[in-house]
C-alpha cells in the first residue's frame, strides 16, 4: 500500500490528527510518545486548547498523563472558549510560546464558532511553522481539513481550519459507516477524505508525507 501524501495549506513541522481515545486509558500512549519525541528540546510546554468541550479540568488530566511519560513536561490550559478569548493577547503568546498545541475533542461547532479564522488560529499557524508540534484529537482532529461534520445537523458540513487542502476528515470512524464521510466529500471542492477510526492518528510533515500511528487502520477515498 502507497503511504498516503497530503497537500498543507500551513507551513508545519508536524501535524498529527487523532482519531479518538481514552488517553486515561492508555488507548493513545504510543502516539502520545511520539508527540513527546518530536517536541523541541528546548521548549517542553503543552498548550492546550479546551474550546471544543469548554472543560479545563481536561487540561489537568491530560497535564498529569504528559508528566507520566516525561516529568519535565508542563501542560498550561490556554482558556479560549468564545471569540474574545480567541484575540487575547496572553492566549496568542502561550501558543507561540509552546512546543506542543493539543486541541481537545467535543464538539466540532463550538471549536469552529471560536476558531475559525481567528487571531488564535494565526498563532497556532506561526507555532506549526516554527517548529512546534500541532497535535488534535476527534471533533478537534476534524477541524483541520476545509470542511467538518456539523454536530448539530447531520445533513450539513461547516467551514473548517483549512490547513489541509481540498481534504475532509472524519474522526471516530467505522469502516461500517462511511455515510458522513461520503457526504462530506460530496462537497465541490473536496479531492480526499481521511478516516480515522479511535485509537489511531495520521501523523502529516511538512511535506505531506503521512506515518500512521497507533492501532487501527485510517480509510482514504480519493475523488478522481
Amino acid at each position: 500500500m502507497t503511504p498516503l501524501t497530503v497537500k498543507l495549506a500551513v507551513p508545519t513541522h508536524l501535524l498529527v490528527l487523532i482519531g479518538g481515545g481514552e488517553f486515561s486509558f492508555g488507548e493513545t500512549r504510543e502516539i502520545d510518545e511520539f508527540l513527546v519525541r518530536h517536541m523541541p528540546a528546548d521548549r517542553r510546554t503543552i498548550a492546550f486548547l479546551p474550546t471544543a468541550s469548554g472543560s479545563a479540568d481536561y487540561a489537568t488530566h491530560l497535564g498529569n498523563y504528559f508528566k507520566q511519560i516525561d516529568p519535565s513536561l508542563q501542560t498550561i490550559n490556554v482558556p479560549i472558549y468564545r471569540g474574545r478569548d480567541s484575540r487575547r493577547q496572553k492566549n496568542l503568546n502561550l501558543i507561540l510560546a509552546a512546543g506542543m498545541i493539543y486541541v481537545g475533542g467535543g464538539v466540532t461547532n463550538s471549536l469552529l464558532a471560536t476558531l475559525h479564522e481567528s487571531a488564535a488560529d494565526i498563532a497556532m499557524r506561526d507555532a506549526a511553522a516554527n517548529g512546534a508540534v500541532i497535535a488534535a484529537i476527534g471533533a478537534g482532529a476534524a477541524c483541520f481539513g476545509t470542511h467538518a461534520r456539523d454536530m448539530r445537523s447531520s445533513a450539513s458540513a461547516l467551514p473548517a481550519l483549512g490547513w489541509l487542502e481540498e481534504t475532509v476528515i472524519e474522526t471516530a470512524f467505522d469502516p461500517q459507516e462511511d455515510t458522513m464521510l461520503r457526504r462530506l466529500m460530496s462537497l465541490p471542492d473536496v479531492k480526499l477524505g481521511i478516516g480515522i477510526p479511535p485509537k489511531t492518528a495520521i501523523a502529516i510533515r511538512g511535506d505531506g508525507s503521512t506515518t500512521l500511528l497507533g492501532s487501527g487502520n485510517i480509510a482514504a477515498f480519493r475523488k478522481s
